[in-house]
């Protein structure tokens, strides 16, 4: 008999997203549907998954062991939000009234709006503000279902608040039950002060600021934004050698906005992803298909823009990529902790099928950050990362919108969402 600690019993349905990691193509189809299913774990790592039958022959529950009852719910692995900006202060609705009265990103950017001002406000806080604010935010997507989240700085774009906001993800992820995956992307934007010495701004980052995050171990990720009027194909490739002779693993915001060839680079460098991809040209297309770089898709971002391009998701999964999904959770184009909006969106918006929705959100999420081993699926030998929803069937979370069906969120084997509820850190045990 196996010892466990905490059990879920009697699920409805239980999609475990098991399999081969990552997913394409026909894989994308195979949730690792379970009926009627149990799921149980010791010390946070799964031990059974399977029938109640089977469960009762080989599974004891400690006399002080939890047991949950999964009657009528469905039970998923817990999302995988592989892109957000977290660590910001400041909102930007102003620019969001300007983009409704017909202003393009681009058009507010060059007036001086944009990550700017978000990078004044971050710039402005403390590493106190900025421990607040996000920790509100966690506690959102908590309640949404992600239990494992990237987060990168960004803001700062100088040493100090580059380093500041770092700080405050890694202190984030010792008090909140999401982990945090931090990511350093002083490589956002180019700060104000250097827009008319942008290689003088690369060879700070490369030469004072990368050495510093490394030697605080402060991010385990490298990201630059790959964009016209940002940083070209070559200042991108500059910047992601260095961070990789570094140490670094390697993201590149791809494509956004123009077809520069960010996914392409992205795949030649073996970036573990390439993020956004609306304009990614056929040949970019391609070279995701045949690589082992994550194509991960925002598609929130469109409609928070109102931009009609959207991620050629169908023609990626078709081609054979690897296709994941995040929030890009960011106050100025993706101002949403939800990956339950992303999942609806991604198959209303990007016409995906649910399951390959939901594997993109979970398994080749954790793909995504290279943390498939531990995290997006349901497997013994991983985390407990479940997250319990209160629907008949799991395509109700596409079908119902506009609700919030989260019953409970088990991470890591704990209860830290009670009945919709976040339990209290001392209740957690």
């Amino acid at each position: 008999m196996k010892s466990a600690d905490l059990a879920v019993v009697n699920c409805k349905q239980l999609l475990t997203c098991r399999g081969q990691i990552p997913k394409r193509t026909v894989a994308l189809h195979d949730v690792g549907l379970l009926e009627k299913a149990c799921i149980a774990s010791y010390k946070g790592k799964i031990i059974f998954l399977g029938e109640e039958k089977k469960f009762k022959k080989e599974v004891r529950l400690e006399e002080d062991g939890t047991c949950i009852d999964g009657t009528g719910l469905v039970a998923l692995p817990g999302f995988v939000d592989s892109h957000t900006h977290l660590p910001f202060a400041g909102t930007r609705e102003e620019e969001f009234v300007l983009r409704l009265k017909g202003y393009s990103y681009q058009e507010l950017a060059e007036q001086g709006l944009g990550i700017q001002t978000t990078v004044k406000a971050t710039r402005q806080a403390s590493k106190k503000d900025l421990l607040s604010l996000s920790l509100n935010r966690l506690d959102s997507m908590l309640l949404l279902g992600t239990t494992t989240a990237e987060a990168k700085s960004g803001y700062g774009l100088n040493l100090k608040d580059e380093i500041k906001q770092l700080l405050t993800l890694k202190e984030l992820n010792r008090v909140h039950p999401i982990d945090i995956v931090p990511t350093f992307m002083g490589a956002h934007e180019i700060p104000k002060e250097y827009k008319s010495r942008k290689n003088d701004y690369i060879e700070l980052l490369i030469d004072k600021i990368l050495p510093e995050v490394k030697e605080k171990n402060l991010a385990e990720f490298f990201d630059v934004f790959c964009e016209e009027g940002v940083f070209s194909v070559e200042e991108t490739r500059k910047l992601v050698r260095a961070a990789k002779a570094a140490g670094f693993k390697i993201k590149i915001h791809a494509d956004e906005f123009s077809p520069l060839g960010g996914a392409k680079l992205a795949a030649e460098e073996k970036a573990t992803s390439a993020d956004h991809l609306l304009n990614i040209t056929e040949e970019g297309i391609q070279e995701l298909a045949k690589s082992q770089t994550a194509a991960t898709l925002l598609p929130a971002v469109s409609v928070f823009l109102m931009y009609e391009k959207k991620a050629p998701a169908r023609k990626l999964i078709e081609e054979g990529a690897i296709v994941a999904l995040a929030t890009d959770f960011n106050p100025g184009s993706s101002m949403t902790e939800s990956m339950l909006f992303v999942l609806q969106l991604a198959v209303l918006s990007l016409k995906m099928s649910i399951e390959e929705a939901i594997n993109a959100a979970t398994a080749n999420a954790a793909y995504a950050l290279a943390k498939h081993e531990e995290v997006g699926s349901l497997e013994v030998g991983k985390k407990m990362d479940v997250v319990l929803w209160d629907v008949p069937n799991y395509p109700t979370l596409v079908y119902h919108l506009g609700i919030n069906p989260l019953k409970h969120v088990i991470k890591n084997g704990k209860i830290v969402v009670k009945d919709g509820t976040i339990v209290a850190q001392e209740e957690i045990v």
